[in-house]
């Protein structure tokens, strides 16, 4: 996959000024990396849903640092941040919040759960049964709650970001497809290289704070990033990428190794994000390759193999690979 540098973006005549975007993309990535060593894919796809305004699953073993770069991510904006651990024996009241009766006025009174916040971290979302799942349906779709017949809509912005454990199946439930559906990225984490690991420990030597978020400080305001998501919106697709996103997505619904394809939802989520990718190399247009580089996060959670390939060890990412090499990239 071909890559680009910021040095690249010097050759470009955009339309739009990309320039403070660029700049505090990098500012972002700076205050992250004062704590984080590597996952540097795993950061730039949670600022491309965060310019994209999507919420993501993020998959990997425990210890790769998905629960505490969502944590950093929020502290780099002026939000509100919340955290919220699933369990088995999670309610939906606790997520949503409850009526309670005021003795005072003799009426019931909405008291706001968790979810009323501007970054929501989900921790091992997997853990509670489908019920619970199931609160998060509207509000992830439509950002807003109903309740008692009143609908309470989110302050904007409002971000879910989820995290979940691949190997551990005991006391967890699949999620179902309508939810995974309301991800726009499955990012999966892997762990570290060897001078990776080497640097996360010299790191941890020498920081000398308990609460390593404290050094990590806000870049930007609400205002600010919903500036850079109407100027993401703005980014030029050439007709000839639109229908090369088209033709992506339709032939998950024509490979034999799939059982379920991905819906036009996921034809939406790749052209959003396709726009945030070619944002944070500085560009004002999409190219082939910032499709490419969005597929596999856009579809590997919205596609399902076929279980006789699956027996065989075919994963959803070697099936996308499959399909983008056999369509014509457009010049």
């Amino acid at each position: 996959m071909e890559t680009h540098n910021t040095e690249d973006t010097t050759t470009f005549h955009n339309r739009l000024n990309m320039e403070e975007l660029s700049k505090n993309i990098s500012k972002i990535k700076a205050e992250i990396g004062k704590v984080i060593v590597g996952q540097e894919k795993m950061i730039e796809h949670l600022i491309a849903a965060l310019l994209s305004n999507g919420h993501v699953l993020i998959e990997g073993v425990p210890g790769v640092a998905k629960t505490i770069t969502a944590k950093l991510l929020a502290k780099t904006i002026a939000i509100d941040f919340s955290r919220i651990q699933f369990t088995p024996d999670l309610m939906p009241s606790d997520i949503l919040g409850t009526s309670v009766f005021n003795i005072k006025n003799s009426e019931f009174e909405y008291k706001k759960g968790p979810i009323f916040s501007n970054f929501v971290l989900i921790d091992e979302i997997n853990r509670s049964p489908a019920k619970t799942q199931a609160a998060l349906f509207e509000v992830m779709e439509e950002r807003q709650i109903t309740m008692d017949g009143k609908r309470y809509a989110m302050e904007y912005p409002f971000l879910v970001i989820a995290t979940q454990n691949p190997i551990e199946h005991e006391g967890t439930y699949r999620l179902p497809e309508a939810q995974l559906d309301r991800f726009l990225f499955k990012i999966e984490v892997g762990y570290p290289n060897l001078e990776q690991e080497i640097a996360i420990v010299q790191n941890q030597h020498e920081t000398k704070t308990a609460d390593k978020t404290e050094v990590v400080n806000a870049v930007i305001s609400a205002d600010q990033l919903l500036q850079y998501q109407k100027l993401i919106q703005d980014i030029l697709v050439d007709k000839q990428l639109i229908e090369y996103i088209a033709k992506i997505v339709h032939h998950t619904r024509e490979n034999p190794f799939l059982y379920l394809g991905a819906s036009p939802r996921a034809s939406l989520a790749l052209l959003s994000a396709s726009k945030a990718f070619a944002g944070i190399k500085g560009r004002d247009f999409v190219t082939p390759e910032d499709i490419k580089e969005a597929s596999f996060a856009v579809l590997r959670h919205r596609v399902i193999v076929s279980p006789e390939r699956e027996m065989e060890g075919l994963n959803a990412d070697e099936i996308i690979r499959q399909i983008l090499d056999g369509i014509e990239i457009p010049r």
